[in-house]
């Protein structure tokens, strides 16, 4: 979305990244030392209780995209990680890069479900240099879940119709309501995750995969990512089909129409 983007993809670390807000964290739960004798155990080894039922009977397996809040602890109740301390709500990451327990225990599921999952070493940091060793326990409330950005939605060949097309050429389709009213200015600073297409459905670039939103000044992007951001609240969702004279018109980066998702998280100033 820069004007020289970076495209290449970082591997994936959402969990586990010590945290400066974790008194904001919800308290380690009284039975995060062991395993207690009423949880449902697998062949692996992990352990789990459903804390709050979900809705209906579909599943996240490896290959989708899942949004959830989430706060992990070690066995000595120490935060290890929680979406609670964050501005930007619930995490959206793809099932498929994150810990192996963690993986296995949200495609145990539903959407809406909460479930407390005691980890074991070898399916969570598998003594990793400078990560929690033993057992992790994580509270994880999935709040939904949808196909992975790696497959590309069905209408990024072209503008479809009921897209909205603005005089610039810029078009697009609101995914997701936001709240609020503000709306940021080409001077503001937000945080966004997004990924974007060519229109042959080849994905080029994914804060979501990354697992990592983007912050940056909305003049210092492309245009069409700074007029369309600014008609954006926070926690809205939209789809953009970007003309080349409005992305990359003078080169470092694809050619042609882009398509992006974007998701504004926060509006910094």
């Amino acid at each position: 979305m820069a004007r020289t983007s970076v495209w290449w993809l970082v591997p994936l670390v959402v969990l586990g990244l010590p945290i400066s807000l974790a008194a904001q964290a919800p308290p380690a739960p009284p039975d995060v030392a062991a395993v207690p004798g009423d949880a449902q155990k697998t062949a692996s080894g992990l352990a789990s209780r459903v804390l709050v039922p979900g809705q209906g009977g579909e599943r996240p397996s490896s290959d989708h995209l899942v949004v959830a809040h989430y706060t992990m602890w070690t066995t000595d109740g120490r935060v290890v990680d929680s979406t609670h301390s964050r501005k930007s709500g619930p995490a959206r990451f793809p099932l498929d890069n994150v810990l192996a327990g963690w993986r296995e225990c949200v495609t145990l599921m539903t959407e809406g479900e909460q479930r407390r999952c005691w980890i074991p070493a070898n399916l969570a940091y598998d003594g990793q240099q400078g990560r929690p060793a033993g057992m992790i326990v994580s509270d994880i409330e999935l709040v939904g879940f949808e196909p992975s950005p790696k497959v590309p939605p069905p209408d990024v060949a072209s503008v479809p119709e009921g897209a909205t097309k603005l005089p610039s050429g810029l078009a697009f389709r609101i995914l997701e309501a936001g709240i609020g009213a503000r709306r940021p200015l080409e001077t503001s600073r937000v945080t966004v995750h997004y990924t974007g297409w060519t229109t042959d459905g080849k994905m080029f670039d994914s804060s979501v995969l990354r697992g990592e939103p983007t912050s940056f000044q909305l003049g210092q992007v492309i245009d069409g990512w700074t007029e369309g951001v600014q008609l954006m609240v926070v926690g809205e969702r939209r789809r953009f089909w970007i003309p080349e004279d409005l992305a990359y018109k003078d080169g470092g980066g694809p050619s042609g129409m882009l398509v992006f998702d974007i998701e504004l998280l926060t509006i910094d100033n």
